[in-house]
């Protein structure tokens, strides 16, 4: 009878929580962007506007405390004296870069960040358009069981930029279009009775046999902890549901939506130990699934506040300031940078920030024989597209992030109700991430390679998938012809970001090959989220990245012996002795596809993407040719 009731009364608080993202909330206002100001036309007002959430309790965990230990110990054991103080030229401004200037400055350095651009954030950079209106490279979430974000976002003193949904995941439905699903946690049960709640109170996913059948195999994660999760790179998702005899249908429900969130490609392709690592942080931690968005952009709401905190210390931060070359003396250390001005900078330390396939192109000819560079070669950016989506009216919305569970589309959200900034109470805006989006990525067809129009007509049609009774049947969008009279809603206006080298792609085996923050190179360091860190490539891995190379220096500067490289694998170490060191090729072009950001591709573009990285269309067109076949 207890039991009965525990239930009944689980249930009915789980059916208030799972309409409350649904449901009308006290609404925000915020100052229209010119495009939204301009023309208005009769449109039909949604009754859904945003309601943010009280900031969870995501301090206390494990993670978080030691992530707060490593922070304290920058203005402690770390804090360097006027003697041991060091001049740090950091290469990028992206946020990996950014968290490293930071730490530093907190630990007594005088570091400067050296932006190609004329924007800081790197892949999580934004600017504006012509009407004003924000472009953002990538839709960002941030996550409870993100520790040294958090932590770095209370040093910062910006918690309240954080706008919290309600502690759901939102689940388009496939085969009953125009409706959702959703896991829902309830407030006050602990993990990881929260997350088996959630799935096991779901009855529209999976059965309950097929719930019972996926829980043995991860029960090895929660006992073993890391040493289990990280033995399981050598496997994809698909091949660890199937040596562990999970169900097939765990694969469709669920697998394929989180793998494109996380990586942007496919479970087939995806090494099983990213999904164990969100897994493991997500079962442990009882807040670790709740998310949040910026209440702006990142540039002013993220990245400003970081560099305002470097420069008030001590530091710079200098834009618009490519670096051509790193120049070596004869035995291999760095003699200075020379910058595309022709300037040279000279400092005690140095930390490349930059994306992998940057570093790639940037190694010194002394290096290039290095076992250490040589595993470089193992990773490789993923590409992956960003869209923004005006449209003319208000869609049916969640206020959250919704995984679309689309061939086409990973996640997206109604950014016109979860974001203040662009907050609107007629006109939807929706920011949809397109993955995967190439051969590179596993993907049939070169979505990298098509026009805007081509990757907007294909996102029209799945969008009508997903809004079956709201997308307008538009002559401009052929996917649009079969939509009925119903459908009213047409497309203002889009951009599309294309990011052809984002975050390095998880596929198995790859782990083993990310280099540690040490390098064999005297006062240079290596950051950025394809380095060794348990976060792989994320917001919060690119903040520890650049936190854990602030912590090498810092380590050395106050007479510390240099934190261990991390062991390289015998056939990187075999291999680098043949390979054949060549001048560095560097990088071609400006703007920000030429330094491993995203941008809107025009033809300038296409044409320095077709020479820089030939393999984005190389590859695609072999892959097409053989699906045709």
């Amino acid at each position: 009878m207890v039991a009965r009731k525990l239930r009944s009364a689980a249930l009915a608080a789980a059916a208030a929580t799972a309409v409350t993202a649904f449901q009308p909330h006290a609404p925000l206002r915020s100052r229209p962007s010119a495009s939204r100001r301009a023309s208005r036309l009769p449109t039909k007002s949604s009754s859904l506007v945003m309601r943010d959430f009280p900031k969870p309790n995501v301090e206390d965990t494990d993670n978080y405390r030691y992530a707060e230990e490593m922070s304290r110990s920058f203005g402690t054991t770390l804090k360097a004296s006027t003697e041991q103080r060091k001049k740090v030229a950091i290469i990028g401004g992206g946020l990996s870069g950014l968290a490293c200037a930071k730490y530093l400055v907190d630990a007594g350095h005088e570091p400067t960040i050296y932006e190609a651009r004329d924007v800081l954030g790197g892949k999580v950079s934004a600017w504006q358009d012509e009407d004003g209106d924000w472009i953002e490279t990538g839709l960002h979430i941030f996550f409870g069981a993100y520790p040294n974000v958090m932590n770095m976002f209370a040093e910062l003193g910006i918690h309240d930029r954080l706008q919290w949904k309600i502690h759901q995941m939102i689940f388009a439905m496939q085969e009953l279009p125009g409706e959702f699903t959703s896991f829902d946690f309830i407030p006050g049960i602990p993990a990881p009775f929260n997350f088996g709640l959630a799935i096991l109170m779901n009855q529209k996913m999976l059965t309950l046999p097929e719930k019972l059948q996926t829980a043995p195999p991860l029960i090895p994660m929660l006992i073993e902890g890391q040493s289990f999760i990280d033995a399981q790179d050598e496997l994809s998702v698909t091949q660890f549901m199937r040596k562990y005899g999970m169900p097939e249908r765990i694969n469709e429900e669920v697998f394929i939506a989180m793998a494109k969130a996380l990586d942007f490609i496919d479970p087939d392709k995806l090494s099983m130990t990213v999904v164990l690592t969100a897994m493991n942080r997500f079962l442990n931690e009882s807040n670790g699934l709740q998310m949040a968005f910026l209440d702006g952009n990142q540039s002013d709401r993220l990245c400003k506040p970081m560099a305002d905190h470097v420069e008030a210390s001590g530091g710079k931060v200098v834009l618009n300031a490519p670096v051509k070359e790193i120049v070596t003396n004869d035995d291999g250390t760095v003699d200075h940078l020379l910058l595309r001005s022709g300037e040279k900078v000279v400092a005690d330390e140095y930390v490349s920030a930059m994306p992998v396939d940057i570093v790639k192109r940037m190694l010194p000819k002394a290096w290039q024989k290095m076992p250490y560079f040589r595993q470089l070669d193992e990773l490789e950016g993923i590409p992956v597209i960003n869209l923004h989506m005006w449209f003319d009216r208000k869609l049916k919305a969640v206020d959250h992030l919704c995984f679309s569970r689309s061939p086409l589309l990973s996640v997206y959200a109604d950014m016109s109700v979860t974001c203040k900034e662009y907050e609107d109470p007629d006109k939807s805006m929706l920011e949809l991430v397109f993955a995967p989006c190439s051969p590179i990525a596993g993907g049939n067809v070169n979505w990298i390679g098509k026009s805007d129009e081509e990757i907007i007509d294909a996102t029209m049609g799945e969008l009508a998938r997903l809004f079956p009774t709201e997308i307008a049947n538009d002559e401009k969008w052929p996917t649009t012809s079969k939509q009925g009279p119903q459908g009213q809603a047409k497309l203002l206006k889009y951009s599309v970001v294309k990011v052809p080298r984002s975050v390095y792609a998880a596929i198995p085996g790859r782990n083993k090959y990310r280099p540690s923050q040490t390098s064999p190179i005297p006062r240079f360091t290596m950051a950025g989220c394809y380095t060794s860190q348990k976060f792989l490539g994320s917001m919060e891995g690119a903040t520890l990245a650049g936190k854990l190379a602030a912590e090498v220096i810092s380590n050395r500067a106050v007479g510390n012996p240099d934190k261990p490289i991390k062991e390289i694998q015998q056939h990187i170490i075999d291999a680098a002795a043949s390979h054949e060191a060549k001048d560095p090729v560097g990088v071609k072009g400006e703007g920000a596809i030429a330094f491993g950001g995203g941008y809107t591709v025009g033809k300038k573009e296409e044409q320095l993407l077709r020479e820089s990285d030939p393999a984005q269309y190389e590859a695609s067109a072999e892959k097409e040719l053989a699906v045709a076949a």
